[in-house]
């Protein structure tokens, strides 16, 4: 960083309110650090929107702690360091024979910090990234090591895998894992509204991961991504699908943006972690200039969700670039927006244009308030305490052992006890 320079989000939005800085290269090196402040929190690759990981006083970052530690073929897990993101990970398990479940759109994000926010990918059978945790590592406020399982720590284990960094420093992870397999993705043009609101379940069923994007401007979804391993049986083998043409080209999310960034389209084969996300690892994701809210409703509600948005696409065009909408089967995780609940996602990545967004997301949650909507943890939304409170059964639980594990608030920070906490 430049003399004066301060720290900001991937996006450029948020302005961190500290550029202190402390990159520890192991586990005993961040206890060390944990020990010795009063008040910190880890920086990850900055993807999150709002200030879940804001400080006023200090930032861990694990950019060194970015080292696989262990592949355990037996029993199909991999340990890792908690600095390590997708981009990094994938393609080591891939020349080992092994796969990861499922991934988001973005392989730049970090591991840990897709987990304990929550952070998903898609498909109507694959639950979010959390799901393929097995153990975390992490260092607690006193600067002691601990390691929590799923096979010997239960409801406990489901309370910290999505944490929310308010437990303690993630250091490791554990993930299953399965055999590698290949992907093809094909991308279908103009949807008929009216025949994803009649086969909705049929078209997010159409391949293992399956995204539809659109900018609520018409009667038509503007593309949709079908993601396929070889056990599909329903894959589109012509030109339509329920109304929408095959595309002849490789596409952007984004009509107007070159697919260059963008992974393999057409149909042709490769390997898992060169499909599943959207955007490759090598380039800029999605716009870069923008930013993003999304919100979780149970499946079971959909349509009726998906409609209710449709009817404010006057309000939202002139300042979304693309909506997206996906799947994602349920969890056990107590702060997980999927918590026992099979959801959709509607996602909205808007331009940078912060005063008009912050008004529109008001009405959005209200539109969407009857479904039981929750937000992205990560990113914009304008939601109040007692609202998001009352959608987590857990939270009071979730509150209790947070104290348990940091009871001097060493983790906290302005987010945390706005929505964790007050209410």
């Amino acid at each position: 960083m430049m003399p004066g320079e301060k720290l900001k989000n991937w996006a450029g939005n948020l302005e961190y309110s500290t550029s202190t800085m402390y990159e520890p290269a192991d586990a005993e090196a961040l206890a060390s650090v944990v020990k010795q402040h009063p008040k910190l929190k880890v920086l990850g690759t900055r993807h999150c929107f709002n200030t879940i990981a804001d400080s006023k006083y200090c930032f861990v970052s694990l950019k060194q702690m970015n080292k696989l530690r262990s592949i355990d073929a037996g029993n199909k897990t991999v340990t890792l360091e908690a600095g390590m993101n997708y981009g990094q990970l994938c393609p080591l398990l891939q020349d080992q024979g092994f796969a990861l479940h499922n991934l988001a759109s973005l392989p730049h994000i970090s591991v840990a910090g897709a987990c304990t926010t929550a952070t998903h990918g898609s498909g109507m059978n694959n639950g979010n990234l959390a799901t393929a945790v097995r153990a975390l590592e992490f260092v607690k406020a006193d600067g002691s090591i601990t390691v929590l399982s799923k096979e010997k720590d239960g409801e406990q284990f489901n309370a910290a895998v999505v944490g929310l960094g308010a437990i303690g420093v993630i250091s490791a992870v554990t993930l299953d894992l399965q055999p590698t397999y290949q992907v093809t993705q094909h991308v279908f043009e103009q949807l008929p509204v009216g025949e994803l609101y009649n086969n909705f379940e049929a078209i997010m069923s159409a391949g293992y991961s399956v995204s539809l994007f659109t900018d609520w401007q018409s009667n038509t979804i503007n593309e949709v991504w079908i993601k396929s391993t070889a056990r599909e049986a329903t894959i589109p083998s012509g030109n339509d699908f329920y109304g929408a043409k095959a595309a002849t080209r490789n596409l952007h999310p984004i009509a107007s943006s070159p697919a260059e960034n963008c992974t393999e389209q057409m149909g042709v084969p490769g390997n898992w972690y060169e499909r599943l996300p959207h955007f490759k690892m090598g380039f800029t994701p999605s716009s870069g200039v923008e930013l993003q809210s999304e919100y979780f409703v149970p499946r079971e509600h959909a349509v009726k969700a998906i409609q209710a948005i449709a009817k404010l696409g006057a309000v939202t065009g002139p300042h979304l670039f693309i909506s997206e909408i996906r799947s994602i089967a349920a969890d056990h995780f107590w702060m997980s927006p999927c918590y026992k609940t099979p959801s959709i996602a509607l996602h909205f990545t808007w331009k940078q244009e912060w005063e008009a967004v912050k008004k529109i997301l008001p009405l959005i949650e209200q539109a969407l308030a009857p479904y039981h909507a929750k937000p992205h943890w990560g990113k914009l939304f304008t939601m109040s305490p007692v609202h998001l409170a009352s959608l987590y059964p857990k939270l009071p639980a979730f509150r209790k052992m947070v104290m348990e594990y940091d009871p001097l608030g060493k983790f906290r920070n302005g987010f945390l006890d706005k929505y964790i906490f007050s209410a």
